[in-house]
Protein backbone atom coordinates (compact mmCIF):
# COMPACT_ATOMS: atom_id res chain seq x y z
CA UNK A 1 0.00 0.00 0.00
CA UNK A 2 1.35 3.28 -0.70
CA UNK A 3 -0.75 5.83 0.42
CA UNK A 4 -3.29 5.77 3.88
CA UNK A 5 -5.69 9.07 3.74
CA UNK A 6 -7.35 9.39 7.12
CA UNK A 7 -10.14 11.46 7.50
CA UNK A 8 -12.23 12.32 11.53
CA UNK A 9 -15.60 12.95 11.08
CA UNK A 10 -18.30 14.22 13.42
CA UNK A 11 -21.43 14.60 12.29
CA UNK A 12 -20.50 15.20 8.83
CA UNK A 13 -23.44 14.03 7.17
CA UNK A 14 -23.98 16.99 4.44
CA UNK A 15 -19.76 17.06 3.60
CA UNK A 16 -19.58 13.12 2.89
CA UNK A 17 -20.65 12.01 -0.32
CA UNK A 18 -19.03 15.54 -2.02
CA UNK A 19 -15.66 14.50 0.34
CA UNK A 20 -15.25 11.22 -1.16
CA UNK A 21 -16.11 12.17 -4.62
CA UNK A 22 -13.62 15.18 -5.20
CA UNK A 23 -10.94 12.80 -2.85
CA UNK A 24 -11.13 9.62 -5.15
CA UNK A 25 -11.16 12.11 -8.23
CA UNK A 26 -7.47 13.26 -7.11
CA UNK A 27 -6.47 9.56 -6.03
CA UNK A 28 -7.32 7.80 -8.98
CA UNK A 29 -5.00 10.52 -10.77
CA UNK A 30 -2.39 9.20 -9.17
CA UNK A 31 -2.50 5.91 -10.28
CA UNK A 32 -0.90 4.39 -7.23
CA UNK A 33 -2.69 2.16 -4.71
CA UNK A 34 -4.42 3.92 -1.72
CA UNK A 35 -6.83 3.61 0.62
CA UNK A 36 -8.96 5.95 2.54
CA UNK A 37 -9.72 5.56 6.43
CA UNK A 38 -12.80 7.17 7.41
CA UNK A 39 -12.94 7.57 11.41
CA UNK A 40 -16.69 8.25 12.71
CA UNK A 41 -15.70 9.87 16.00
CA UNK A 42 -19.04 9.27 17.77
CA UNK A 43 -21.74 11.01 15.09
CA UNK A 44 -25.11 11.14 16.24
CA UNK A 45 -26.08 12.27 12.63
CA UNK A 46 -26.45 10.00 9.27
CA UNK A 47 -22.88 9.96 9.58
CA UNK A 48 -22.23 6.08 10.00
CA UNK A 49 -24.87 4.91 8.02
CA UNK A 50 -23.49 7.04 4.77
CA UNK A 51 -20.33 5.49 5.42
CA UNK A 52 -21.54 2.29 5.65
CA UNK A 53 -22.93 2.64 1.57
CA UNK A 54 -19.89 4.28 0.56
CA UNK A 55 -18.04 1.05 1.99
CA UNK A 56 -20.15 -1.18 0.22
CA UNK A 57 -19.37 0.38 -2.81
CA UNK A 58 -15.63 1.10 -2.95
CA UNK A 59 -13.06 -1.88 -1.26
CA UNK A 60 -10.43 1.08 -1.25
CA UNK A 61 -12.39 2.55 1.54
CA UNK A 62 -12.42 0.79 5.64
CA UNK A 63 -14.77 2.78 8.17
CA UNK A 64 -13.61 3.03 11.61
CA UNK A 65 -16.29 3.94 13.99
CA UNK A 66 -16.30 4.58 17.35
CA UNK A 67 -18.80 4.12 20.82
CA UNK A 68 -18.67 7.94 21.69
CA UNK A 69 -17.32 11.17 20.62
CA UNK A 70 -13.15 10.55 22.16
CA UNK A 71 -12.54 13.35 19.93
CA UNK A 72 -10.48 14.47 16.98
CA UNK A 73 -6.38 13.29 18.42
CA UNK A 74 -8.05 9.65 19.11
CA UNK A 75 -9.78 9.70 15.30
CA UNK A 76 -6.20 10.50 13.77
CA UNK A 77 -4.95 8.01 16.29
CA UNK A 78 -6.93 5.24 15.40
CA UNK A 79 -6.51 5.69 11.79
CA UNK A 80 -2.85 5.73 12.71
CA UNK A 81 -2.94 2.43 14.22
CA UNK A 82 -5.32 1.12 10.83
CA UNK A 83 -3.08 2.72 8.06
CA UNK A 84 -1.07 0.54 5.86
CA UNK A 85 0.46 3.35 3.48
CA UNK A 86 4.13 3.89 3.25
CA UNK A 87 2.79 7.10 3.23
CA UNK A 88 -0.03 8.90 5.41
CA UNK A 89 -2.01 11.93 4.70
CA UNK A 90 -4.37 13.53 7.40
CA UNK A 91 -6.84 16.01 6.59
CA UNK A 92 -10.45 17.36 7.97
CA UNK A 93 -14.17 16.38 6.93
CA UNK A 94 -15.61 19.49 6.74
CA UNK A 95 -14.36 20.11 3.06
CA UNK A 96 -12.38 23.22 4.22
CA UNK A 97 -9.47 21.38 3.48
CA UNK A 98 -8.77 20.90 -0.63
CA UNK A 99 -7.93 17.33 -1.73
CA UNK A 100 -6.05 18.79 -4.70
CA UNK A 101 -3.56 19.88 -2.10
CA UNK A 102 -2.54 16.03 -1.72
CA UNK A 103 -0.22 15.82 -4.95
CA UNK A 104 1.51 19.18 -3.53
CA UNK A 105 2.02 17.01 -0.12
CA UNK A 106 3.05 14.00 -1.90
CA UNK A 107 5.55 16.01 -4.20
CA UNK A 108 7.28 17.68 -0.87
CA UNK A 109 7.53 14.84 1.06
CA UNK A 110 9.89 13.04 -1.10
CA UNK A 111 13.11 15.17 0.31
CA UNK A 112 11.11 15.07 4.28
CA UNK A 113 9.66 12.60 6.94
CA UNK A 114 6.78 15.16 7.43
CA UNK A 115 4.69 17.71 5.69
CA UNK A 116 2.60 20.05 7.26
CA UNK A 117 0.02 22.38 5.28
CA UNK A 118 -0.11 26.49 5.88
CA UNK A 119 -3.86 27.59 5.48
CA UNK A 120 -2.25 30.98 4.17
CA UNK A 121 -5.69 32.66 2.80
CA UNK A 122 -7.28 31.07 5.88
CA UNK A 123 -11.53 31.10 5.16
CA UNK A 124 -12.35 31.57 9.06
CA UNK A 125 -13.56 34.38 11.13
CA UNK A 126 -10.65 36.54 11.62
CA UNK A 127 -11.68 37.33 15.43
CA UNK A 128 -12.86 33.80 16.81
CA UNK A 129 -11.01 31.56 14.85
CA UNK A 130 -8.10 33.05 13.05
CA UNK A 131 -6.58 35.35 16.01
CA UNK A 132 -6.52 33.14 18.36
CA UNK A 133 -4.83 30.08 16.05
CA UNK A 134 -2.04 33.16 14.98
CA UNK A 135 -1.32 33.29 18.57
CA UNK A 136 -1.30 29.58 19.31
CA UNK A 137 0.92 28.71 16.46
CA UNK A 138 3.47 31.57 17.26
CA UNK A 139 3.23 30.34 21.40
CA UNK A 140 4.27 26.87 19.96
CA UNK A 141 6.69 27.72 17.36
CA UNK A 142 9.06 29.57 20.24
CA UNK A 143 8.14 27.44 22.87
CA UNK A 144 9.05 23.95 20.87
CA UNK A 145 11.15 25.74 18.60
CA UNK A 146 9.90 23.98 15.54
CA UNK A 147 9.13 27.10 13.54
CA UNK A 148 5.51 25.78 11.49
CA UNK A 149 2.90 29.03 10.34
CA UNK A 150 -0.05 26.75 10.65
CA UNK A 151 0.26 24.21 13.80
CA UNK A 152 -4.00 23.36 13.48
CA UNK A 153 -4.24 22.64 9.85
CA UNK A 154 -5.07 18.94 9.71
CA UNK A 155 -3.84 18.53 6.27
CA UNK A 156 -0.92 16.90 7.08
CA UNK A 157 1.62 14.12 5.27
CA UNK A 158 3.45 11.43 7.44
CA UNK A 159 5.96 8.74 6.56
CA UNK A 160 5.03 5.42 8.00
CA UNK A 161 7.83 5.17 9.97
CA UNK A 162 7.15 8.11 11.88
CA UNK A 163 3.57 7.57 12.77
CA UNK A 164 4.33 4.46 14.10
CA UNK A 165 6.58 5.88 17.07
CA UNK A 166 3.94 8.77 17.83
CA UNK A 167 1.37 8.03 21.32
CA UNK A 168 -1.05 10.48 21.14
CA UNK A 169 -3.65 11.58 23.67
CA UNK A 170 -5.63 14.77 25.33
CA UNK A 171 -5.23 17.22 21.99
CA UNK A 172 -2.16 16.63 20.89
CA UNK A 173 -2.55 16.00 17.23
CA UNK A 174 -1.72 19.58 16.46
CA UNK A 175 1.61 18.93 18.04
CA UNK A 176 2.73 16.13 16.26
CA UNK A 177 5.42 17.88 14.41
CA UNK A 178 7.02 19.08 17.61
CA UNK A 179 6.75 15.62 19.03
CA UNK A 180 8.11 13.91 15.94
CA UNK A 181 11.04 16.89 16.19
CA UNK A 182 12.27 14.82 19.53
CA UNK A 183 13.25 11.47 16.84
CA UNK A 184 15.22 14.52 14.26
CA UNK A 185 12.89 14.25 11.58
CA UNK A 186 13.20 16.52 8.33
CA UNK A 187 9.47 18.77 8.38
CA UNK A 188 8.55 20.74 6.14
CA UNK A 189 5.54 23.17 4.93
CA UNK A 190 3.57 23.80 1.88
CA UNK A 191 0.83 26.58 1.29
CA UNK A 192 -2.63 25.08 0.88
CA UNK A 193 -6.30 26.25 -0.17
CA UNK A 194 -8.44 26.77 2.38
CA UNK A 195 -12.45 26.93 1.64
CA UNK A 196 -14.93 28.76 3.81
CA UNK A 197 -17.34 26.06 5.34
CA UNK A 198 -20.33 25.62 3.39
CA UNK A 199 -22.14 22.76 5.28
CA UNK A 200 -22.53 21.26 8.67
CA UNK A 201 -21.48 23.44 12.07
CA UNK A 202 -17.56 24.02 12.93
CA UNK A 203 -16.76 21.64 16.10
CA UNK A 204 -13.80 24.41 16.92
CA UNK A 205 -14.27 27.47 19.78
CA UNK A 206 -12.16 29.49 21.56
CA UNK A 207 -12.54 27.19 24.81
CA UNK A 208 -9.75 24.82 22.81
CA UNK A 209 -6.79 27.91 23.15
CA UNK A 210 -6.94 27.11 27.00
CA UNK A 211 -6.35 23.21 25.92
CA UNK A 212 -3.82 24.17 23.62
CA UNK A 213 -1.96 26.06 26.22
CA UNK A 214 -2.32 23.32 28.87
CA UNK A 215 -1.05 20.53 26.32
CA UNK A 216 1.69 22.98 24.79
CA UNK A 217 3.05 22.65 28.64
CA UNK A 218 2.89 19.07 28.56
CA UNK A 219 4.54 18.84 25.07
CA UNK A 220 7.42 21.06 25.81
CA UNK A 221 8.12 19.43 29.34
CA UNK A 222 8.14 16.01 27.46
CA UNK A 223 10.23 16.92 24.80
CA UNK A 224 12.94 18.55 27.27
CA UNK A 225 13.01 16.13 29.71
CA UNK A 226 11.05 13.03 29.65
CA UNK A 227 13.93 10.67 29.97
CA UNK A 228 15.49 12.89 32.83
CA UNK A 229 13.11 14.27 34.69
CA UNK A 230 15.30 15.33 38.37
CA UNK A 231 16.98 17.72 35.76
CA UNK A 232 13.56 19.34 35.73
CA UNK A 233 12.63 19.20 39.17
CA UNK A 234 16.07 18.93 40.44
CA UNK A 235 17.00 22.34 39.25
CA UNK A 236 13.91 23.67 40.68
CA UNK A 237 14.40 22.19 43.74
CA UNK A 238 18.08 23.55 44.62
CA UNK A 239 17.35 26.64 43.02
CA UNK A 240 14.34 26.99 45.49
CA UNK A 241 16.05 25.20 48.26
CA UNK A 242 19.26 27.46 47.89
CA UNK A 243 17.29 30.65 47.51
CA UNK A 244 15.37 30.01 51.39
CA UNK A 245 19.30 28.89 52.72
CA UNK A 246 20.32 32.22 51.46
CA UNK A 247 17.50 33.94 53.78
CA UNK A 248 17.65 32.15 56.34
CA UNK A 249 21.19 32.60 56.85
CA UNK A 250 20.66 36.44 56.28
CA UNK A 251 18.16 36.08 59.59
CA UNK A 252 20.11 34.18 61.24
CA UNK A 253 23.25 36.73 61.02
CA UNK A 254 20.87 39.58 62.23
CA UNK A 255 20.12 37.51 64.96
CA UNK A 256 23.21 36.39 66.42
CA UNK A 257 25.23 39.18 65.22
CA UNK A 258 22.77 42.33 65.53
CA UNK A 259 20.47 40.63 67.69
CA UNK A 260 17.39 41.39 66.01
CA UNK A 261 13.91 39.95 66.58
CA UNK A 262 13.22 37.21 63.96
CA UNK A 263 10.43 35.39 65.11
CA UNK A 264 7.59 38.02 63.37
CA UNK A 265 9.59 38.03 60.20
CA UNK A 266 7.71 37.33 56.94
CA UNK A 267 11.70 36.17 55.37
CA UNK A 268 11.80 33.53 58.48
CA UNK A 269 8.86 31.44 56.99
CA UNK A 270 9.46 32.25 53.01
CA UNK A 271 13.31 30.81 53.61
CA UNK A 272 12.03 27.88 55.48
CA UNK A 273 8.92 27.31 53.09
CA UNK A 274 11.50 27.48 49.84
CA UNK A 275 13.54 25.01 51.19
CA UNK A 276 10.72 22.32 52.33
CA UNK A 277 9.56 23.01 48.70
CA UNK A 278 12.88 22.69 47.40
CA UNK A 279 13.58 19.13 48.71
CA UNK A 280 10.32 17.76 47.82
CA UNK A 281 10.78 18.56 43.97
CA UNK A 282 13.83 16.96 44.28
CA UNK A 283 12.10 13.99 45.75
CA UNK A 284 9.71 14.11 42.91
CA UNK A 285 12.50 14.65 40.63
CA UNK A 286 13.92 10.86 42.08
CA UNK A 287 10.37 9.24 41.98
CA UNK A 288 10.30 10.54 37.98
CA UNK A 289 13.83 8.97 37.66
CA UNK A 290 11.79 5.78 39.10
CA UNK A 291 9.50 5.90 36.96
CA UNK A 292 11.18 6.26 34.01
CA UNK A 293 13.48 3.56 34.26
CA UNK A 294 11.00 1.24 35.00
CA UNK A 295 9.09 2.02 32.05
CA UNK A 296 12.00 1.62 29.86
CA UNK A 297 12.80 -1.17 31.14
CA UNK A 298 9.56 -3.25 31.65
CA UNK A 299 8.52 -2.03 28.05
CA UNK A 300 11.83 -2.52 26.52
CA UNK A 301 11.35 0.89 25.05
CA UNK A 302 14.72 2.34 23.91
CA UNK A 303 15.87 6.11 23.92
CA UNK A 304 16.72 6.46 20.84
CA UNK A 305 15.56 5.93 17.40
CA UNK A 306 17.51 4.93 14.63
CA UNK A 307 17.23 6.25 11.25
CA UNK A 308 18.37 3.33 9.10
CA UNK A 309 21.38 0.51 9.83
CA UNK A 310 24.04 -0.34 7.19
CA UNK A 311 25.92 -3.63 7.39
CA UNK A 312 25.73 -6.66 9.12
CA UNK A 313 23.23 -6.91 11.94
CA UNK A 314 22.87 -9.25 15.14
Amino acid sequence: MSLSVVIPLYNEEENIRPLHERLKGVLDRLGIEYEILYVDDGSTDNTLSMLEEIQACDPSVMVLSFRRNFGQTAAFAAGFDFARGDIVVTMDGDLQNDPEDIPKLLDAIKTNDLVSGWRKKRQDPFFSRRLPSMIANWLISKVTGVKLHDYGCSLKAYRRDVIKNLRLYGEMHRFIPAVASWYGVRVAEVETTHHPRLRGESKYGITRTVKVVLDLITVKFLQSFSTKPLQFFGTVGIGGGFIGFLLLLYLSIEKLFLGRPIGGRPLLLLGALLIIVGIQFIGMGLLGEMIVRVYHETQRKPIYVLKKVLGPSK
